[in-house]
């Protein structure tokens, strides 16, 4: 019997999608995302879910308004699981640790404490980075090269499992009756001394339940995927569609297995972005609603006149990338008019896709009664996103689907406004996926839960190494 995906919940307080904060009902103030949290984490739990996600991001701007406004403003997120590690019982807790700017001791202990308060539960997602105003918020003149970013990295990886380690599993006696509280020879320092980390130890946390916490890795270059492959549990893919994402699965499988580990250790997580209703046609709707949210240059509003409005979201640069160069008549056209049926001919490929999707998604058609007009396609195109579409029976083909043609070993479930649209998924999608077995994993911990043996113990191999040397 095949075992269930692992179905996880990227967290984004303020929505996955940029306009749907304006959805009626979404949550749109910073200042109350408190309660929106523990609303998320509750169903999340009582889903059976095997973990909420908190991603990061180190600068912000106005730019990130229209681009991606969940940046603009939000918890820190080992604050987050924190917090939720005390209204939480069952659900993993996974964190993101910039190691460009982060401290590996701070990290750990940090952690490592998460660990022992959730009894197992912790998890910490490792990037290096990739917003340049970072670097001056951390009192750097430029952001590190990926080279040098990747170079601590890894250091920073081991130091981290180094720390975790400091705690053998039977050194805490507390031995009343002797007075001795600790076998002394199963406490030991990481004495670490690399190029870029450099870290002594102990670490003054009891050791975690887990051993080492799964480690999750994101990222598309080759040092980011040697990374993965290399290290992490988790590895985060971004690929559009099920024939990319098979290939980057089994080259990410392909590398854990050059780097001497079993490919079945390394858990490959796709996103998905489900927007679902008790019928497709409700949940068209709703993409259809947040399709007509997105701020445009429409030529009226001011949008365009603020700060960092994006150059893509205007008639005449859809038209530019539609292949309609020199319609003047389309160029002039209302953004609220309906395509007429002779431009849609005249798209080009990347036009024509576009157009697909609009009628796909949202159940307009070209010259129907519900017809798409230029708003739709210029929102599509400038802010596009891996939506599924559907009830609860489409939400699951797609899972399905992805798992079959081994894809992807689970999920990263996103939610284009909170919290409605994750109830929708908890209480719509996540029935059937237990019915039909996609969902539903156990264990006490998160690594049990995930499927991961037993942590491969550093201090263990280097004694094993000097065994085998003598």
């Amino acid at each position: 019997m095949t075992e269930p995906l692992i179905v996880g919940a990227m967290v984004r307080t303020l929505g996955a999608y940029p306009s749907g904060w304006r959805h009626p009902g979404a949550h749109a103030d910073p200042q109350t995302d408190a309660a929106t949290l523990r609303r998320i984490a509750r169903l999340g739990e009582d889903a059976g879910l095997d973990y909420l996600f908190f991603g990061d991001w180190l600068a912000t701007g106005p730019d990130l308004e229209f681009r991606d406004p969940y940046l603009l403003a939000r918890i820190d997120p080992l604050s987050a699981v924190l917090y939720l590690a005390g209204v939480t019982e069952r659900i993993g807790l996974i964190a993101t640790v910039n190691t460009t700017y982060a401290d590996p001791y701070a990290t750990a202990r940090a952690t490592a404490s998460l660990d022992v308060l959730t009894g197992g539960r912790a998890g910490v997602n490792l990037v290096t980075g990739a917003e340049p105003r970072a670097a001056a918020n951390h009192g750097r003149d430029a952001h590190a090269d990926n080279t040098t970013r990747y170079d601590r990295a890894e250091e920073f990886v081991r130091a981290l499992r180094l720390l975790w380690e400091s705690w053998d599993e039977d050194a805490w006696i507390a031995d009343r009756l002797t007075g001795r509280l600790i076998d002394q020879r199963g406490l030991r320092p990481a004495a670490l001394r690399g190029e870029h980390v450099r870290v002594a130890g102990p670490l003054n946390v009891a050791r975690p339940p887990q051993g080492h916490l799964p480690l999750v890795h994101a990222g598309t270059s080759d040092r980011s995927r040697a990374l993965a492959a290399g290290e992490a549990d988790l590895a985060l893919i971004a690929s559009p569609d099920l024939h990319s994402a098979r290939e980057t699965r089994a080259l990410l499988r392909a590398l854990a297995r050059d780097a001497g580990r079993d490919p079945d250790d390394v858990k490959v997580i796709a996103p998905v972005l489900p927007v679902v209703a008790e019928t497709d046609a409700a949940a068209r709707a709703i993409v259809d609603r947040l399709l007509l949210l997105v701020p445009i240059d429409d030529g009226v509003a001011s949008h365009a006149e603020r700060a960092g409005f994006p150059a893509n979201r205007s008639l005449g640069a859809f038209l530019d990338a539609a292949g309609i160069a020199t319609d003047a008549a389309a160029r002039r056209a209302s953004v609220d008019a309906a395509l007429p049926p002779a431009d849609a001919a005249a798209f080009g490929e990347a036009g024509a896709r576009v157009l697909a999707l609009v009628e796909q998604r949202t159940g307009r058609r070209v010259g129907g009664r519900s017809p798409v007009t230029w708003r739709h396609l210029i929102a599509a195109h400038a802010v596009p996103a891996a939506f599924v579409v559907g009830d609860a029976a489409t939400v699951a083909d797609h899972f399905e689907r992805w798992r079959d043609d081994h894809a992807a070993d689970g999920f990263n479930v996103l939610s284009a406004f909170q919290p409605a649209q994750f109830e929708a998924f908890t209480t719509l999608a996540v029935p059937e996926l237990r019915r039909r077995g996609l969902l539903g994993r156990t264990g006490a911990t998160l690594r049990e839960r995930l499927g991961l043996g037993a942590p491969r113990l550093l201090h263990a191999l280097a004694a094993t190494d000097v065994t085998t040397a003598g």
